[in-house]
C-alpha cells in the first residue's frame, strides 16, 4: 500500500519565514529532481512526525499530494531540532519508473535464536549493519531486506555479498568491498568468569596459608630459600665474667 502525504506550496522564503512556519505547527521542505524545477513546500508537523516513526516511510516510494497533483517521491533528508522532538526541514526527491534509484534499505534479522552460535554455544548476535545501500528501479524497491542468521556459529560472520537479494536489486559496493553484516560472539561477562575460574584453580600448595607462614619451620624454610643466615647468639657481658672469678677465690 502506497503511503500518501499532503503538502502545499510555500511562498515565503528565508530563515524568518521558516521560523514563523514552525511556530504555526508547519514544516518547511523542498521537492526536487526529475524534469521539473525544485519547489519549496510546507507540511503539517503532527502528520509528518507520525509518518517519520513508520519504518516504511523511510524506504518506500511515497505519493506526495501537492495542490491538486500527485508525484512519486523518495524521502531524502530530515533535519531534526537538536533536543526537541521537532522536524526542522525535510527534502523529497522525484522518481521516474524508468530510472534506477540509490537507496538505504533497513535490515530485518530472523532466526538468531535458532542459530548454533546462540542456541548451543551461548553466543550473542552482534548486528554490525542495520541497513544496506542498494540500487534498483522504483518498482523493485523492497521495504526491507531479510537476514537469516539460522546457520551462524560463534566466531563466524555473515558478509554483505552473502546476503540473498530480492529480484531486481543490486548492492552499491566498491569492487573489493564486502563488509560484515552480523557476527556471533561470546559475551564479555562469560569470558571474565572463565578467567576468574582459571585463576581460582591454582594448586593450594603453591600459595602458603597464613598459618603455614607463621610456623618456625616455614620461617626457617623461607630463610634457607632466600639465603638469610640465623642471627648469632649474644655473648655474656665482660663484667659478669669478672664477678664469677672473684667468687671462686
Amino acid at each position: 500500500m502506497a503511503i500518501e502525504i499532503s503538502a502545499r506550496k510555500r511562498e515565503a522564503q528565508g530563515t524568518g519565514a521558516s521560523r514563523r512556519l514552525r511556530r504555526l505547527g508547519r514544516v518547511p521542505g523542498i521537492v526536487y529532481g526529475g524534469d521539473k524545477e525544485a519547489i519549496t513546500i510546507e507540511l503539517d508537523h503532527k502528520d509528518l512526525y507520525q509518518s517519520l516513526r513508520n519504518e516504511k516511510f523511510h524506504a518506500s516510494i511515497l505519493t506526495l499530494a501537492l495542490d491538486g497533483t500527485q508525484e512519486q517521491v523518495l524521502l531524502r533528508a530530515v533535519n531534526m531540532h537538536p533536543f526537541k522532538a521537532q522536524v526542522q526541514h525535510i527534502d523529497f526527491q522525484r522518481v521516474s519508473k524508468d530510472k534506477k534509484i540509490h537507496m538505504k534499505v533497513p535490515l530485518h534479522f530472523v532466526n538468531a535464536e535458532k542459530s548454533p552460535g546462540v542456541k548451543e554455544q551461548g553466543g550473542v548476535v552482534n548486528h554490525v549493519l542495520n541497513e544496506l545501500d542498494i540500487i534498483c528501479f522504483p518498482d523493485d524497491l523492497p521495504e526491507y531486506i531479510e537476514i537469516d542468521l539460522g546457520n551462524l556459529a560463534v566466531g563466524h560472520s555473515l558478509h554483505v555479498r552473502e546476503v540473498p537479494l530480492p529480484k531486481g536489486v543490486e548492492l552499491s559496493l566498491h569492487k573489493d568491498e564486502n563488509p560484515v553484516v552480523a557476527t556471533v560472539v561470546v559475551p564479555a561477562l562469560v569470558t571474565e568468569e572463565e578467567e576468574a575460574a582459571a585463576t581460582a584453580a591454582v594448586a593450594p600448595s603453591e600459595v602458603p596459608t597464613i598459618e603455614q607462614a607463621a610456623t618456625p619451620e616455614a620461617a626457617t624454610a623461607e630463610g634457607e630459600k632466600t639465603g638469610d643466615k640465623a642471627a648469632p647468639k649474644a655473648e655474656k657481658p665482660a663484667a659478669a665474667d669478672k664477678g664469677e672469678k672473684k667468687e671462686k677465690k
